[in-house]
This record gives C-alpha cells, structure tokens and sequence, in this order.
C-alpha cells in the first residue's frame, strides 16, 4: 500500500493514566501519532470512541470549551480505563 499525504495537522495521542491493566497493552507515557486514517497500532474499540476527536484536531476543528488544540478523554473500559490526552500539532 502506498503511503498517504497527511491531510491537516499531525494529532499526537499520550496516555496519560490506566486505571487497572490495559488489555491491548498500551502503556502510561506512550505516544501514538493518530490520524483519520492510521491507527498507530491502538485498540480498536477505544480508537473509533475517539475518531470523531481525532478528525476534528486534524482538519482544524475546535470546541468552545477547553483548550482548543487538546481533549483528554478515556476508553469504554470502566475497570480498566486507559486515559489519552490528543493533541494538534501545528508544524
């Protein structure tokens, strides 16, 4: 498969902190480049929770709350909660 132009901004997911013991592996401090269109190895499941983020960060969307270049958010997990700060790159 031929490498993709990135669209938009660079999306850089860090994982912020796990609440029991992730099951896909991930660890706290590791960081994922994301885009609508990689994964980066992620879980699944927890990667299309957090897709709509990810494409709003990358085509340069904001919310009206927060800080506009970041969400923390966490996985459907509640015993096992892994959560990822996403944050746009403006490089």
């Amino acid at each position: 498969m031929m490498p993709r132009e990135r669209i938009g901004y660079r999306v850089v997911g860090t994982i912020k902190e796990i609440k029991g013991s992730c099951g896909w592996g991930h660890k706290v401090g590791e960081k994922l480049e994301l885009s609508m269109h990689d994964t980066a190895g992620m879980c699944g499941l927890f990667y299309h929770d957090i897709f709509p983020w990810i494409v709003a960060l990358q085509t340069g969307g904001e919310y009206p709350w927060g800080d506009r270049e970041a969400v923390t958010l966490e996985c459907m997990d509640r015993e096992n909660a892994v959560k990822i700060e996403l944050r746009r790159v403006r490089d």
